[in-house]
């Protein structure tokens, strides 16, 4: 069968390279001049399960209402911009955020992200990809008692799920990541995922690409679709700035730009962007800098080494598809990072970013068949798109 992938993210990559490995020739549509180049580019790093609980839970709506105003707020939505798109997302959103749908849905985001890790280890068994990687785990670290105490539920929850994570005093998290010692006073505890990774998403793209091509994937890069041409319930052929492509299926994996392309086929997708940032620091005392990944909850920021590098990333913004880098928002990463770990890098001249990130209402990703028999989604994980990009592809 002839499948055209669009989109040549972590997540497309990935299908890509699946498909084809089921024997589908497959092509790859991408605007960008290499993959891997948009909001896979330079994200958190983590390949995180331990993630798995939505952004819809009873707890964020208070923690939303503390946030306004703040333009250094883990999370910040302009609602009073006219945006029918966002406002009918988080009338959805709010609607998810009771406890049952939470149960429900860390059900479904966690099987999903269980099984693309370790589909994940094992395509590193099969081909070798050069990307950063550390198995070492991830160690969630807690300021506020109360935040702990709720996220020690969660860790229960998720356990009873499948997913291993364990209660840490400071002192054992100290002893998992002495890098944490200049913020140890502060802290009230820790919750570590043993068996979760981190790695370079972007490398990791770029490194499953090349393999893919080897093996007859032809990806068609600097192409922009511009259409689609219907016939029926079927799509007959996507239309580019470089010509028709015509092909037997089509999986949509254009991130955040799907539910634009899939609102004309006529579907409604319920994908909205939130635009995270990250910075990116070289290293200069690698005894300052973490080599277990962190995740500070209470500023929802992470931190992954990446070989010499420290990548720090987080945040939300819901103010539609610009990715246009807000200082404010991006220096706050900075700040904190250097709060959290001094004297571990380069902080004046740390490179920032952002993207965008295609998130659902319940944080659960959107794959599978449509009602157009030939077009397939792979879309909407998300902050966990390069969590689960192998589970999600295969």
């Amino acid at each position: 069968m002839k499948v055209v992938v669009l989109g040549a993210g972590v997540v497309g990559t990935a299908a890509a390279w699946y498909l084809r490995q089921n024997g589908h020739e497959v092509s790859v549509i991408e605007r960008q001049p290499g993959a891997g180049l948009e909001t896979s580019f330079a994200n958190g790093g983590q390949v995180s399960p331990c993630h798995a609980e939505p952004w819809a839970n009873p707890q964020t709506p208070f923690q939303a209402l503390k946030w306004l105003g703040k333009p250094e707020a883990p999370l910040i939505f302009k609602w009073w911009r006219y945006d029918p798109e966002l406002w009918a997302w988080l009338l959805r959103f709010l609607a998810n955020c009771t406890p049952g749908r939470t149960r429900i849905n860390t059900d479904r985001t966690l099987r999903v992200a269980l099984y693309s890790r370790q589909c994940l280890q094992d395509l590193r068994q099969q081909i070798a990809l050069d990307y950063d990687a550390k198995t070492l785990g991830i160690l969630h670290v807690y300021r506020d008692p109360r935040a702990f105490s709720h996220a020690i539920k969660a860790a229960e929850l998720m356990a009873k799920l499948g997913l291993k994570r364990e209660a840490k005093t400071v002192a054992e998290a100290l002893v998992l990541e002495p890098a944490l010692g200049d913020a140890a006073p502060e802290l009230t505890g820790a919750i570590f995922t043993p068996d979760d990774e981190s790695g370079d998403a972007h490398k990791f793209t770029q490194g499953l690409a090349a393999h893919a091509a080897n093996a007859g994937v032809l990806f068609c890069y600097g192409t922009t679709v511009t259409g689609f041409v219907r016939e029926g319930d079927r799509i007959t052929k996507v239309m580019t700035d470089k010509g028709p492509v015509k092909a037997d299926a089509f999986v949509m994996t254009l991130g955040s730009w799907s539910h634009v392309w899939a609102k004309q086929l006529g579907l409604c997708l319920p994908v909205y962007p939130a635009k995270g940032y990250s910075a990116t620091l070289a290293v200069t005392d690698a005894a300052h800098a973490p080599q277990v990944s962190i995740t500070d909850d209470e500023h929802k920021l992470v931190f992954s080494r990446l070989g010499g590098r420290l990548r720090c990333a987080g945040t939300a913004e819901l103010s539609g598809w610009s990715d246009v880098i807000d200082p404010v928002r991006a220096n706050a990463i900075v700040k904190q990072a250097r709060s959290l770990f001094p004297g571990a890098g380069d902080f004046a001249s740390a490179d920032l970013w952002a993207g965008l990130r295609p998130t659902t209402p319940d944080s659960v990703p959107v794959i599978g068949k449509t009602r157009l028999k030939n077009l397939f989604l792979d879309t909407g994980h998300g902050t966990l798109g390069w969590t689960m990009a192998c589970g999600s592809g295969k």
